[in-house]
């Protein structure tokens, strides 16, 4: 069993950062691969970001590559997502998601087992 938690959501002006927390209780963090999605109101939950077990490796969605930075620090059990040059665009519930495995190949298409609770981003124009 895995508890994640997210944080740091909130109202931001276009173009200005947010960085999101997502703290995890339960069982080692070591070995979980690591994503954050998102969903809009009346849309379907999409990929933004991902990182592997031991941090070295990342994937982006195309939206958010060069403006979004994911990253986790394993000694404190939270994985970051450093958002930057938000648009309204990127206004969505944002969550972060945990699967146990090493390898890390398409990890937008892969199925994450573990969900947080979500934590809202708006950003206004």
């Amino acid at each position: 069993q895995v508890q994640l938690d997210e944080s740091g959501g909130g109202l931001v002006q276009a173009g200005g950062s947010l960085r999101l927390s997502c703290a995890t209780s339960g069982r080692t963090f070591s070995g979980y691969a690591l994503a954050w999605f998102r969903q809009a109101p009346g849309k379907e939950r999409e990929f933004v970001a991902a990182i592997n077990w031991s941090g070295d490796s990342t994937y982006y969605a195309d939206s958010v590559r060069g403006r979004f930075t994911i990253s986790r620090d394993n000694a404190k059990n939270t994985v970051y997502l450093q958002m930057n040059s938000l648009k309204p665009e990127d206004t969505a519930v944002y969550y972060c998601a945990a699967r146990y495995s090493r390898i890390f190949t398409s990890p937008q298409f892969q199925r994450y087992d573990y969900w947080g609770q979500g934590t809202q981003v708006t950003v206004s124009s």
